[in-house]
């Protein structure tokens, strides 16, 4: 099951899935945001942050300049079409694919730590 996430900069079509607890969504590579900033606001909006109040930097996790040009066209304006990174933002596993493919599994819970 599927659970559409309400809209935040580039990241409209950020969904929760269910089954497999995991947050997927699509980075747009011909729109004007970069991957990085659809990354950052697709965790802020999981992870209830507000960015622009300094709350979260991505560069605590990952070199944002870096990811953006791993996933740039390459050179001669074709898309990449193979490779993925993996980091920890905000407690959560990210996995940015070339092909514009963006999957954040939440924070797993410790056993013995009781839930709300």
């Amino acid at each position: 099951m599927q659970t559409e996430l309400s809209p935040a900069d580039g990241t409209d079509n950020l969904q929760y899935d269910q089954t497999n607890d995991r947050y997927v969504f699509h980075h747009d590579t011909d729109g004007t945001a970069t991957i990085t900033t659809t990354i950052v606001h697709a965790l802020a909006s999981i992870a209830d942050t507000d960015v622009s109040q300094g709350e979260f930097s991505l560069y605590d996790s990952v070199d944002p300049d870096a990811l953006d040009r791993i996933f740039s066209k390459k050179a001669d304006g074709s898309d990449r079409t193979g490779g993925h990174i993996a980091f920890t933002a905000l407690e959560h596993e990210v996995y940015v694919y070339a092909n514009g493919d963006v999957i954040i599994y939440p924070p797993a819970e410790t056993p013995g730590t009781p839930t709300r």
